[in-house]
């Protein structure tokens, strides 16, 4: 694991506002370190900006990017990027992410857009990481995206994300649930693409729930609890990569914060099944 990307461990949470209080008055949880998007915090004052200060001072705080939009045909907007240099700095955020996507041009998409699978994209993907690494004085992790179409597709997405990453120099967001919902909807064996990502690449995994729309499409919503199969890929990615920091997702019809703590929970248990056996095992 590229521990210089990532310094945490264990199981996160992503921060939502909606339970913001609810983890302000709670004095212990077993939340080992959170995410947030850091556009919905950047700019916020006021009595949110403390409660977020706060949180960063109680926990290991990563960050999620909604906007940078790394493989968009527009330039690259470095006046961002500068922004979030200044608020990672202001809150000791070593750990930033993004989607190996886009989702601007003109104006915003409002979406996450499939860059297209060739040569030509991982040249230019990995020359705009690299300005924004050179910026950030920080490593970008890039996380792999669920897609519903492949345009102009040359190579398939395993040897697609490998090439980015290998070029650009950067690491890895492996979303366990992006890999299963894009195997039922593209038709691969999601265990052989967690076995074929570099190992020493992969910073911290994403694990979350879906919707499914059909038998054979799924829809990548963040929006209900994680599945068996889901649960059953992370067993495999521990026992492939190793016991790696994972964080839970949920965005929408959120929970009530116990029941989104017994799934960390559940991450731990996972995490310290594979813990012991890797200990029988040595």
């Amino acid at each position: 694991m590229s521990s210089q990307s990532c310094p945490v461990r264990g199981a996160g949470l992503g921060l939502r506002r909606s339970f913001l209080e609810d983890i302000a008055a709670k004095p212990n949880t077993d939340i080992d370190f959170m995410e947030v998007a850091p556009e919905n915090w950047m700019d916020m004052g006021g009595a949110y900006g403390r409660k977020f200060a706060a949180m960063a001072e109680r926990y290991p705080m990563l960050c999620h990017g909604l906007s940078l939009s790394i493989g968009s045909p527009a330039p690259l907007d470095e006046h961002f990027v500068h922004r979030l240099k200044k608020f990672f700095d202001k809150h000791n955020i070593q750990t930033y992410s993004e989607h190996l996507s886009y989702c601007s041009d003109d104006g915003h998409l409002y979406d996450l857009m499939p860059i297209p699978f060739t040569e030509e994209a991982v040249h230019y993907v990995a020359d705009r990481i690299k300005r924004v690494q050179d910026i950030l004085e920080r490593r970008l992790v890039i996380e792999n995206v669920s897609y519903y179409a492949a345009p102009g597709q040359q190579m398939d997405e395993v040897a697609f994300i490998t090439a980015v990453i290998n070029e650009a120099d950067c690491d890895l967001l492996l979303d366990v649930n992006n890999v299963y919902v894009n195997s039922i909807n593209h038709h691969y064996d999601a265990i052989d693409y967690i076995n074929a990502m570099p190992t020493e690449r992969i910073a911290y995994l994403h694990i979350a729930g879906h919707y499914n729309e059909a038998e054979d499409l799924i829809v990548d919503t963040h929006g209900a609890d994680v599945i068996d199969p889901v649960w059953q890929l992370l067993e495999k990615t521990y026992a492939r990569h190793g016991v790696l920091p994972t964080l839970l997702e949920r965005d929408f019809n959120i929970p009530s914060l116990q029941h989104l703590l017994d799934e960390v929970e559940l991450i731990h248990h996972y995490q310290q099944q594979h813990k012991v056996n890797d200990v029988s095992h040595g």
